[in-house]
């Protein structure tokens, strides 16, 4: 080989080495890079061997392709199940994934991952008639992680119409009906950039792990019960950018209820979150709205939109949330009438809660409240707080549509919840925190991003970072 070829051949591979760096530092929130191992065929319906209750399952469900299911499918331990992008999966029938090793489910924002049971048509006009909606009846059984599974990832994935009661082998993980179940302190969950539409009770619940549930759609969450996010038992992370509309009760909910011995405490970083309408299909009394911090609970809640909602911010008393290691603040409420008004800051008398009222809360605490106000007092507000401090939606139900009742709004439908630049909820966020940050970043097996606190109130920011769902 004589001299000139050499240094043409070592430049050439010095641009090739180059290019593919630049490639692999190229950051793109929408899309994962994941190679492609044991592929899954589409043919035929999947389901258990004869004598089985589950199929075991593992490798890839390649892009773009459909997937029909006709029984539960198992993810054994040391195995992986990923799901590429735009991919559909039916459940033909009250059926589930159950997860004892890891799922990982990368749709992009292009191309979304549909996990669905087919053939429903979704009822999404204000004030549809709950027990005869699909939403609330269970289609398919969910995404069930057992006590030892290591990773459940999901990114821009549509989850429809599940909640169904477990059967055969995921029944033995969960008996409980929940579209996505997490039970392993020591385990990751990742929910980001995901539509939950539809379940009898929670969307999402937890008792134990690290969890970051992150700019997420959550609507016609929970039947009678049942909140966007119900964490308990040493649950630790951030439920951050998400939108809850219409949930039975809460938008998230923190509980330390049922920790094991040596697991952290339950911690999680609760903002910039826009909770609308939620709490009115809760059967028990003095229950239900927004935020829930419960037995022995810390975190932190900032920048969180309230809209019509039930309840405010809610601190429970019997038994006692983790007060000393609880922060909020900067949390901005709108109320259209004076049932919500007067639970901006709930009474211990009617459901148990000592919230206090900060003074970065919007509107300003002083303005609404008696002068002798305690937290847990039961108050009157002043009636010029109604409609009185609109959060400037593009378009959305506030004030309340004529005609229509607060439990009525229950979905996106048409609604856009980013904000006008004239909102009073622009500039108004809390920044000196950040994201609790359990989970590590990488575009697969992680977070794709930990989305700082933002500047303004509620899920959308105007600088365009926030939830991407519009």
């Amino acid at each position: 080989m004589n001299r000139t070829f050499q240094i043409i051949l070592t430049f050439v591979v010095a641009l090739t080495m180059s290019a593919c760096k630049k490639s692999i530092d190229r950051k793109d929130l929408s899309l994962a890079v994941v190679q492609t191992a044991a592929p899954i065929s589409d043919a035929g319906c999947l389901s258990p061997p004869s004598g089985a209750t589950s199929l075991a399952v593992k490798g890839t469900m390649l892009a773009g392709k459909t997937y029909n299911v006709c029984g539960n499918l198992m993810v054994n331990k040391g195995d992986t199940l990923t799901i590429q992008e735009g991919v559909t999966v039916n459940f033909n029938g009250n059926y589930g994934i159950g997860v004892n090793g890891t799922l990982i489910c990368l749709g992009s924002k292009e191309k979304p991952v549909y996990l669905t049971s087919p053939g429903i048509t979704k009822t999404d006009q204000p004030g549809a008639n709950p027990a005869t909606d699909p939403a609330y009846t269970g289609k398919w059984s969910g995404i069930v992680g057992g006590p030892n599974c290591n990773k459940i990832i999901i990114k821009w994935t549509h989850i429809e119409f599940a909640g169904g009661k477990p059967s055969g082998d995921i029944a033995v993980l969960s008996s409980s009906a929940y579209p996505l179940y997490f039970q392993n302190p020591f385990g990751s969950l990742v929910l980001e950039d995901s539509w939950v539409y539809g379940s009898i009770d929670d969307a999402i619940r937890t008792v134990g792990a690290k969890i970051e549930i992150l700019r997420n759609t959550f609507e016609k969450c929970g039947y009678t019960s049942g909140e966007a996010l119900n964490s308990k038992g040493g649950t630790v992370g951030d439920f951050a950018y998400n939108v809850c509309i219409g949930m039975a009760t809460n938008g998230p909910k923190l509980s330390n209820a049922g920790a094991l011995t040596g697991v952290p405490g339950s911690n999680l970083r609760v903002y910039n979150n826009t909770i609308i309408n939620c709490g009115y299909r809760r059967a028990a009394a003095g229950r239900g709205g927004s935020i829930n911090f419960e037995q022995d609970a810390a975190g932190m809640a900032y920048n969180n939109l309230m809209v019509n909602c039930k309840f405010g911010l809610r601190v429970v008393q019997n038994p006692i949330a983790d007060t000393a290691n609880l922060k909020y603040g900067y949390n901005y409420t709108y109320a259209d009438s004076a049932s919500v008004a007067n639970q901006i800051y709930p009474s211990l008398s009617i459901s148990t809660a000592i919230s206090k009222a900060p003074a970065t809360d919007i509107p300003l605490p002083s303005s609404f409240l008696p002068s002798n106000w305690k937290p847990g007092d039961v108050y009157t507000a002043n009636p010029a707080i109604l409609s009185a401090n609109n959060p400037q939606f593009i378009n959305g139900p506030a004030p309340l549509p004529a005609g229509l009742r607060l439990r009525d709004i229950n979905t996106i439908g048409n609604y856009n919840f980013a904000l006008k630049l004239s909102s009073p909820c622009v500039g108004k966020g809390y920044v000196s925190f950040g994201a609790k940050a359990e989970v590590p970043v990488d575009a697969k097996f992680g977070v794709t991003e930990l989305t700082p606190p933002g500047r303004d109130i509620g899920a959308y920011q105007t600088n365009g970072t926030g939830n991407q769902h519009y």
